[in-house]
């Protein structure tokens, strides 16, 4: 596969570049606006840039070969999966083709045939579909059972590989089924939601989700990026009074940040408190931890984010943060246990703790909200990022990056 990178003032102008140098063919696989850095950032727009591949101009018709940017672990989980066993093997294909050349010689005799070199051609242009048509379904299968491998739910694999497989031609070789599965999940995961301040606007942001999930240190995480490197006056609220850890954890850091932290008890103790802070930029409430199995504990949660009061300046958003290794069967009890919170994003923590990332992909197509930040240790502010979904498609891929 060849892999440019195209940068103009536009995403459109970025788009015609790619097409004019490399082909109608080209695959956009990441769209990115470029900022620049220093003092030039006052005098300079930001720019746009693409990355395009294509397919190099190669005809494979022998065994996969070695992959590009995929682990070769992903080829050794295939056969060791035994779906070699359910292909047709080179004896069976032997079979098959001189059944065909046989045939083909009856029918000749028959019809009094004389033209052989054509039949021969015939023959042989037959062989070479057969084994294209072969190699292409094998490398498929490969990539199914390695998003399968990765906790991928059986259901959007079907997905994502029946969608790829109406677009496929006859002659399609291995990268270009792999940037077209890659290109795939990549929309699928869709654009990170992050938080933005609006101006004239204050933000009042919510923090929900299980006990364990690290919440306390996400939030700390966020308000040490916004206060140190966005500038923000930045206040914390917590209602988690259930665990006395978890309210000196959060004391501690607001006492490293220099942010006023308020306790809360009751709706109307955090009305108050919204109100003590209405000349802060950003207020993050850290909520307590609840079990999805106590409906009770939930909809106390659910009460205090719909039904907390707020003026026409503030903005409030809901973050649900769960744990990236949860099993998939109780990330959706979680989120159902949630789902009356309206317009809730999804934070994923603990990606350290994983090998498997298919539990982002789930979820994102399972509740169709957006997925924002991802976290991957303890050290804050370091351990916190947007959600790379290039990063999470190479991941379910195989790649070591």
């Amino acid at each position: 596969m060849i892999i440019k990178k195209f940068q103009a003032e536009t995403e459109a102008e970025a788009i015609i570049k790619a097409k004019d140098e490399m082909g109608s063919s080209a695959v956009v696989l990441n769209i990115k606006t470029i900022k620049h850095r220093g003092i030039s950032r006052l005098f300079k727009k930001n720019y746009v840039e693409v990355t395009a591949a294509i397919e190099e101009p190669q005809h494979v018709t022998a065994p996969i070969p070695q992959l590009p940017k995929i682990n070769v672990a992903v080829d050794n989980a295939y056969k060791s999966s035994g779906s070699y066993a359910m292909e047709p093997s080179a004896n069976v294909i032997e079979e098959k083709l001189n059944s065909l050349q046989t045939m083909l010689e009856n029918r000749m005799k028959s019809a009094e045939y004389t033209e052989k070199e054509e039949i021969n051609k015939d023959v042989q242009e037959s062989a070479d579909e057969s084994r294209e048509e072969n190699t292409n379904l094998k490398f498929i299968k490969l990539i199914y059972n390695q998003l399968i491998d990765n906790e991928v739910d059986e259901k959007y694999v079907n997905q994502i590989i029946g969608e790829i497989q109406t677009s496929l031609k006859k002659e399609s070789t291995v990268d270009s089924i792999l940037a077209a599965v890659y290109q795939k999940i990549i929309l699928k995961i869709g654009q990170p939601k992050s938080i933005e301040m609006e101006e004239g606007k204050r933000k009042l942001v919510f923090f929900l989700g299980p006990t364990g999930v690290g919440k306390t240190t996400t939030i700390a995480k966020l308000a040490s990026y916004f206060k140190l490197e966005k500038k923000l006056k930045v206040a914390l609220i917590t209602s988690d009074t259930f665990r006395i850890a978890a309210v000196e954890q959060l004391r501690t850091y607001a006492g490293i940040l220099d942010v006023p932290l308020q306790v809360i008890y009751t709706i109307e103790e955090f009305n108050q408190a919204v109100e003590t802070y209405k000349d802060y930029d950003l207020v993050l409430v850290d909520t307590a931890g609840r079990s999805h199995k106590n409906n009770e504990q939930c909809n106390e949660i659910t009460h205090l984010v719909n039904d907390s009061r707020v003026d026409d300046n503030t903005v409030k958003e809901v973050y649900l943060v769960l744990s990236a290794a949860t099993k998939y069967k109780d990330l959706i009890k979680i989120n159902e246990a949630f789902n009356q919170v309206k317009n809730y994003n999804i934070i994923f923590t603990k990606l350290d703790e994983t090998s498997c990332l298919g539990n982002i992909l789930n979820m994102k197509l399972n509740t169709g909200v957006n997925i924002s930040y991802v976290t991957s240790g303890q050290v804050v502010p370091d351990d916190i990022s947007l959600l790379d979904p290039q990063k999470i498609a190479r991941s379910l891929l195989g790649s070591n990056e």
